[in-house]
């Protein structure tokens, strides 16, 4: 006969496997390291640095001295804000900046694509940024909505090497001011969502972003479009924001910079990529360090000391700021001064116009 303290024992045994064998999602697994190695965060930069990929929505109306001394937090010089719109918002925030920041931010103007085609609306748009720049603009932002929202006329996709927008860029490339442009998204986003996508729990936690393979257009077609475009104004400076997306392909993104001697690439949101290939991404920064803008794309100063980390240090195994981005640790390029220079402000102050060169040294 069983006692009592058996048939407890046995309970409590039973609760123990239970809880030692007891299922969790990847999400919930997110393990402390128990790697030591030597290291420590960088809180800010070594040499003064442009943001070219920043953005202040509400800039027109913004107190700007907050997000000043953030920036002298990280040793921000200057930040480009590419959400600068059009029209009366651009005059609103060139006014801004000039009554209380004049050397620390520029801002980009937008166009809104909706329509082309339509009877006078390559004249407008043409007119408006010539105005815009006028009024202060430094340079076009594009956003990914052209070749993935926005239609034409008809209805119809309007892709990124649409000849009717042909005008735009050559006007930019008339008035010296540079194209930063978002063409599509990583392409995992098109990719199965299942096991085999490294993309995985972003589209988990996130399922707005996940597009099925035509959607609108694949993926490897609305590149492939703006890689036209850029090789039909060679005479227009284009900056190809989040390394146009090959960031975890470097060698095939150092041929389309060879044959592709308008196009820059900005880092915003791909420092994961660059982390896990640390030795190979050193030789490509130094291979093409006239070539590459710092950037960020979202105004979080807690982030930007894991990009100061990859670029800067021979750090190893540290952790990144957003596991859905990255589950993987990043490692240090420990790039050259002179390279990091370059990526940091020099790059920016000869490709964006108008910048305040007496911020940096030489």
């Amino acid at each position: 006969m069983k006692t009592k303290k058996h048939i407890l024992a046995v309970m409590l045994l039973a609760t123990s496997c239970l809880t030692f064998s007891q299922e969790m999602s990847f999400e919930a697994y997110n393990p402390k390291s128990t790697l030591v190695v030597p290291g420590q965060p960088i809180k800010k930069a070594k040499f003064p640095f442009i943001d070219v990929h920043g953005h202040q929505y509400q800039m027109p109306t913004q107190n700007l001295r907050p997000v000043v001394a953030a920036m002298d937090t990280l040793n921000m010089k200057i930040m480009v804000n590419l959400s600068g719109r059009t029209g009366d918002d651009l005059v609103k925030s060139v006014a801004n900046i000039k009554n209380n920041f004049p050397n620390r931010f520029v801002v980009f103007c937008n166009i809104n694509f909706e329509g082309a085609g339509a009877e006078g609306w390559i004249e407008e748009k043409v007119a408006q940024l010539k105005q815009d720049v006028k009024n202060g603009a430094r340079g076009l932002k594009v956003y990914k909505s052209l070749g993935l929202r926005n239609k034409d006329v008809n209805g119809k996709r309007l892709a990124i090497d649409d000849p009717r927008l042909n005008p735009i860029w050559e006007t930019c490339g008339t008035l010296g001011i540079p194209v930063l442009i978002h063409a599509a998204d990583p392409k995992s986003f098109w990719d199965e969502f299942d096991g085999d996508n490294e993309r995985w729990l972003e589209l988990k936690t996130h399922p707005r972003r996940k597009r099925d393979a035509n959607n609108p257009a694949p993926w490897e077609q609305i590149i492939q479009e703006q890689h036209n475009m850029f090789k039909a104004h060679p005479k227009t400076t284009f900056i190809n924001a989040h390394m146009g997306w090959f960031a975890n392909n470097l060698g095939h993104l150092g041929k389309l910079l060879d044959e592709m001697p308008n196009m820059n690439v900005g880092i915003g949101a791909i420092i994961a990529e660059l982390g896990r290939q640390p030795r190979f991404a050193k030789a490509f920064f130094i291979k093409y360090q006239d070539r590459i803008l710092f950037g960020k794309d979202s105004w979080k100063p807690n982030e930007f000391p894991t990009y100061f980390r990859v670029l800067e240090s021979a750090d190893e195994y540290f952790p990144y700021h957003k596991k859905y981005h990255a589950f993987w640790p990043m490692y240090g390029l420990d790039l050259p001064d002179e390279v990091l220079k370059k990526v940091y402000y020099k790059n920016a102050l000869r490709i964006v116009p108008g910048l305040d060169k007496s911020l940096f040294p030489k």
